[in-house]
């Protein structure tokens, strides 16, 4: 069996049909095993004997609209590339507080755009890109995390989510128990 997490783009606890407990029966109807829900901004561990992630991002996003009646992008990554992301560790030296927050943005598929990296605006900077992920750093000072969200859109399209790096360290140890 291999383990993954289902990033879910858009999720809002507050909708009744995206709350935890509904996502997680409908990842059980998929036949996935060992379903669990970190935090309530849809993140979904599963396992499956299929190693076909295209088909599992498609099939999850067909099956969300069908039983709980919403579109939501997935992103799919592995135990092992959420493992691989930890272990780079793109913020080294940085501090996730109350001025500053660490991110990662997840993208669907491989990004055709050049930029020159680390890509510096105000009030965020764009530190690195990491197999199909990007890191960022926003001053919470000033700026205000729609800015950098606009210049993703537009840059890499909307099939990418963001999570916090407390978030991805989360699910990398609770992907630590598959």
């Amino acid at each position: 069996m291999a383990a993954y997490v289902a990033l879910l783009r858009g999720i809002a606890p507050t909708n009744p049909n995206m709350r935890n407990e509904k996502l997680r029966k409908t990842f059980e109807s998929l036949g996935f095993t060992h379903v669990e829900t970190v935090i309530a901004s849809g993140n979904v561990l599963f396992e499956t004997r299929s190693k076909n992630i295209k088909k599992l991002e498609l099939d999850i996003e067909k099956t969300l609209l069908k039983q709980l009646g919403f579109t939501s992008t997935t992103i799919i990554r592995s135990k092992e590339e959420i493992a691989s992301l930890i272990k780079k560790n793109p913020f080294k030296g940085l501090v996730h507080g109350p001025s500053s927050s660490l991110n990662i943005t997840f993208l669907k598929s491989a990004s055709r755009k050049k930029v020159a990296f680390p890509y510096h605006a105000p009030g965020y900077r764009v530190l690195g890109s990491y197999d199909r992920a990007l890191a960022s750093v926003v001053d919470l000072t000033g700026a205000k995390t729609p800015d950098l969200m606009r210049w993703m859109e537009k840059g890499f399209g909307k099939e990418i989510t963001t999570r916090t790096w407390k978030t991805v360290e989360r699910l990398h140890k609770k992907l630590a128990e598959y």
